[in-house]
This record gives C-alpha cells, sequence and structure tokens, in this order.
C-alpha cells in the first residue's frame, strides 16, 4: 500500500490502495483562479488544492499561507528536467540553534506515536547539525504534532522569519497506529518527512512525482520560480534511492536518511 506524503506528497492509484495527503477532488470552487494563478506562479502543482485553516493545501501535504501568496520570498528559478534534493528560499536562521517539538495528548495516547516522535528526533539530532531537535512534551513546541483528520495524511508548511512551521498534522485514521518496529520507524519517517518542509526541503521527487507515486509524470515547468538545487545531490531520483523527502512512500515503509539526504541536510545546516 502506498502513501503520498499527500504523506502527503502524491496521489496513487494502483492495484494496491494509496493513501494521500492531499485532496482526490479537483480543487473546490472555495479556491478562486485568481489563487490557483498565483499558487501555480509560485511553482507549485494546482491539481487538488484544498482551502484549509491556515490558508490553502497544495501538493499533498505543503501548506501555503495567504502571506506566502504574496511571494515575498527570493524565489529562484527550478532547473526543470533534473530531480535533485530541492530546498526553498526560506531557511531556519539563527545557528546553531535548538529547535523544541512537542506531541500533542491525543497522539501520545495512540500506540506508537510517542515511540516515533523520540525516533524521528534522533535521526536528525545524529546527524550532528547545527540545528539540533528537544522533545518539550505536549505542547509548547517550536514545531507541534497535532492529530488532524482530514482528506491527507499530514500536512506541513515552510519556515518564515527565520524560524521552522510551527505546525504539522497527523492524520492518525490513515497513519494507523501499533507498537511494532515497523509500525514505529513508518511513523517516523513520515513525520521526519513533514519537518523536512518545516526546515525548508521540498520534495525530492518535485518534478516528476511519478517517480515515487506511479501514474503519469508530472512536470509543472518553472511557472517563473520554483525550487533551489542543493549542490552534491545526484541528477536523478529513483524510488529505489529511498529518500525520506520522495513525495509518495508504500505502507509500513521505513525511510530513514539516505546519503544525499545526508548531504543536503548537512549543506542546509
Amino acid at each position: 500500500m502506498r502513501k503520498t506524503l499527500l504523506l502527503v506528497a502524491g496521489v496513487m492509484i494502483t492495484a494496491t490502495l494509496f493513501f494521500s495527503c492531499q485532496q482526490d477532488n479537483a480543487a473546490g470552487p472555495e479556491v478562486s483562479k485568481a489563487v490557483l494563478d498565483q499558487i501555480w506562479k509560485l511553482g507549485y502543482q494546482i491539481d487538488d488544492v484544498q482551502k484549509i485553516e491556515e490558508g490553502y493545501l497544495v501538493e499533498g501535504d505543503i501548506i501555503l499561507t495567504e502571506q506566502d501568496l504574496l511571494g515575498q520570498g527570493d524565489y529562484l528559478k527550478l532547473r526543470i528536467g533534473e530531480t535533485e534534493q530541492y530546498r526553498t528560499t526560506n531557511q531556519v536562521t539563527g545557528l546553531p540553534r535548538v529547535i523544541t517539538v512537542s506531541l500533542d495528548n491525543q497522539l501520545a495516547n495512540i500506540p506508537g506515536y510517542s515511540a516515533a516522535v523520540t525516533e524521528c528526533l534522533a535521526r536528525y539530532n545524529a546527524e550532528s547539525l547545527q540545528l539540533t531537535f528537544n522533545f518539550v512534551g505536549a505542547s509548547g513546541g517550536q514545531i507541534h504534532f497535532k492529530k488532524q483528520p482530514g482528506n491527507y495524511l499530514a500536512s506541513a508548511g515552510f519556515p518564515s522569519g527565520g524560524n521552522p512551521y510551527p505546525l504539522i498534522k497527523l492524520n492518525s485514521n490513515q497513519i494507523g497506529s501499533g507498537t511494532s518496529a515497523t509500525f514505529i520507524n513508518f511513523c517516523a519517517s513520515i513525520m521526519a518527512h513533514e519537518m523536512g518542509h518545516c526546515i525548508g526541503l521540498r520534495h525530492t521527487d518535485y518534478y516528476n512525482r511519478a517517480i515515487s507515486c506511479g501514474g503519469a509524470p508530472v512536470n509543472e515547468g518553472d511557472g517563473g520560480v520554483g525550487a533551489i538545487l542543493i549542490p552534491g545531490t545526484p541528477a536523478t531520483a529513483t524510488n529505489a534511492a529511498n529518500s525520506y523527502m520522495l513525495s509518495c512512500v508504500s505502507l509500513n515503509q521505513n525511510r530513514p536518511f539516505n546519503n544525499d539526504d545526508q548531504v543536503a541536510l548537512d549543506y542546509l545546516y
């Protein structure tokens, strides 16, 4: 079973069931053409855009606020035709820095989620970055994991004002629960993926999400703006490479950081 990170990161329709962190329907009438045009100009796909409380959910698991739509960032053109690790122009500043992380009690009470957040933070802290992550309990974290139902698996946004995006929503009804190492690593992979967005990473297969999600290739074009190539990462993305920032993931799949993910994290932080 494959999940899109939508998983939110890509929609899947194969012989097995795909979970999608984004809505399966086309953008509803509440998303105006003007908003869709602005999202496209910022370099994002405009299929399946959802209106949510914080703004708009795009590409399955990325939140754009109204401020984001104003296009106040220093966006650079995407290199089309290649699929390397990508970052946004927005990054966490004030390095070295400790980022606090909290886990909603509703999630903490579900089997596996407390262990998963511990594993997630351990993966980042093992990289000896200038960003380290400290768990502070049920509330008050600069990045907070919250239980949230919906038509997506998980969601997060990008840094703003030098700070990480503060909220990650997890749809535990779709992700599931359990105390096995298999489930804990799977859940930790989802958490780490969304934290990757919070600190400024885009999907590894941004230009062609069919690489991890299957289906028809999706190449957005640059729309005049886009994601920024991280030097030292490969010229092509493959599902076999198993980057934790690929758009889609299979059910119970573990995605620890691969070598290219480590290069990307080390370059940024």
